[in-house]
Order: structure tokens, then sequence, then C-alpha cells
């Protein structure tokens, strides 16, 4: 089994203030996926970012924050209006994959998961593995949802990812991002932009904080924590730029692919 994550840079444009789909690179990695199930019977799970449907709002309404008694009207909405924005694009995202042939079936994690201080701490996933065993694609997003502590947070793609990797013992664990992998320093714009083929410890986070773009979900730093607590738990993963054609097509098929390795050290 598989766990595919794709980022919302992949598929929108995060940094804008409308919800605008790139519908030219869901059709192409669509078309990649397919490819690759068509080549064998492996299970596969996606796991998919908000982009700029989700951030944008998220953001504006502080989820996640602590707030008074009398906001929780508004924020209330706010969740509201999150959760129906980031199903919008997964509406999108699986109505490419179906168009490809791809059995693809929608599972909010507002549906099935709660948290604690930001961090999931329930979430059955029974389904998830019920639709795996009937030949079923799940798909899955950053989202918004309940929380004991704050009432409300966003659950990141990359805080799913480690969840369902942890539940589900995958063979592989893929994100699909807008860059090679790491660098110390956003390769976009920096020249002198160092490349990371593998990450091993907490320690080389040292070298990345303030080097990246964060977002309400942490941004690549984010990842790293997140898929740093898989290695510990002895499953690798492997950070690749999904905007390269054939990328994610060769990487479903475990074949070369340049990107980081996130394993645990020697």
């Amino acid at each position: 089994m598989i766990i595919l994550k794709i980022g919302g840079s992949i598929l929108t444009n995060k940094d804008s203030k409308t919800s605008e789909v790139d519908a030219a690179s869901l059709k192409r990695i669509a078309s990649e996926i397919k490819r690759s199930l068509d080549n064998s019977d492996k299970e596969l799970v996606i796991v998919h970012g908000a982009g700029s449907f989700g951030h944008p709002p998220a953001k504006k309404h502080r989820i996640g924050e602590e707030f008074e008694e009398s906001e929780y009207p508004q924020k209330r909405l706010g969740f509201c209006e999150i959760q129906n924005e980031v199903k919008k694009l997964n509406m999108f995202i699986c109505e490419a994959l179906i168009e490809e042939g791809i059995p693809a079936i929608a599972v909010p994690a507002s549906g099935f998961i709660t948290a604690t201080d930001k961090r999931i701490t329930n979430g059955n996933l029974d389904l998830f593995k019920k639709y795996l065993s009937k030949g079923f694609v799940p798909v899955i997003y950053g989202d918004v949802v309940l929380d004991d502590d704050l009432e409300f947070c966003v659950i990141s793609g990359d805080q799913l990812i480690q969840y369902l990797a942890k539940n589900l013992n995958p063979s592989q664990v893929i994100l699909g991002t807008d860059v090679d992998g790491v660098y110390n320093k956003n390769p976009k714009t920096h020249d002198d932009a160092i490349f990371f083929d593998k990450f091993t410890s907490l320690k080389d986070l040292d070298t990345l904080e303030g080097t990246t773009n964060v977002d309400v979900t942490g941004g690549m730093v984010g990842k790293i924590k997140e898929l740093l607590y898989l290695a510990d738990l002895g499953i690798e993963s492997k950070i690749i730029n999904a905007e390269v054609e054939d990328n994610i097509f060769k990487v479903l098929e475990d074949k070369e692919v340049k990107g980081t390795v996130i394993s645990r050290g020697n």
C-alpha cells in the first residue's frame, strides 16, 4: 500500500486570494496515477493539501487560536467556510481522478477525526481499510476538525500522512511538492540553495528554520517533522517534485526520482 500526498502548491496557487485549480497539473497527475495503477493491483491512499482554497480562510478566521466565548458563533461559521472550501477542492480532484477511470472516494477528515491541542487524537480508520479492500482509492485532505482544547483546529495533510502511515503501515510514503526536495533555502529565490538528498535527524532542521515559506500548517519544516516521526517507526518517506512530468508515475513504480529521503539514522 502506498500513501501519496500531493501538495496544495501543485494543485492551486496557494498564495492566491482566489480559489483556482491548476487544471493542467491536476489532469497530468491523475493520468500518471492511472498509468501506475494499470500496471499493478497496488493499494493507494491519496492525501492532498488545501492550497488557495483552505489557507486564506484559515488564516482569516485564525482557526486553532484561543478565542473569547463571545466569538464562538463567528468562529463556528469560519470553521464551516473553511470546511466547505476544502471540500470544493477535493471535489475537483476526485472528479479528475474519476475521469481517468480511478475509483476515487472522498473521505473528509472533519467527518471522522478529532484533535487535542492541534494533534490528532481520535480517528477510526476501519472505513479506510474497507474501501481499500474493495479496490477504492480513498482521498483525504487537509481540513478543519473539532479540537477538545481549542474547539477547532486545522489538521494539515502532512499530519494526516503521519497518522495514516502509523496506522496503515504502507510500503511507501511519497510527498509531491513544487521543488525537488528539501533545500536549506527556497531554491526558487536563491541560486545558492543547497539540496539535501537525505534527512535523518531533527538536528538537521537547524539549517532550515526560517528558510522556507511557512503557512498555517508549517511549510516544509512542518512536513519534515511529521516524516521524522515516521522514520522513528521505521517508515521511510520521500519528498519529490510533482511538477516534473512523469515523476509521480516513476515514484509510484519505485523507479529512481530525484528527491529527499526521510529515514532513521544509521
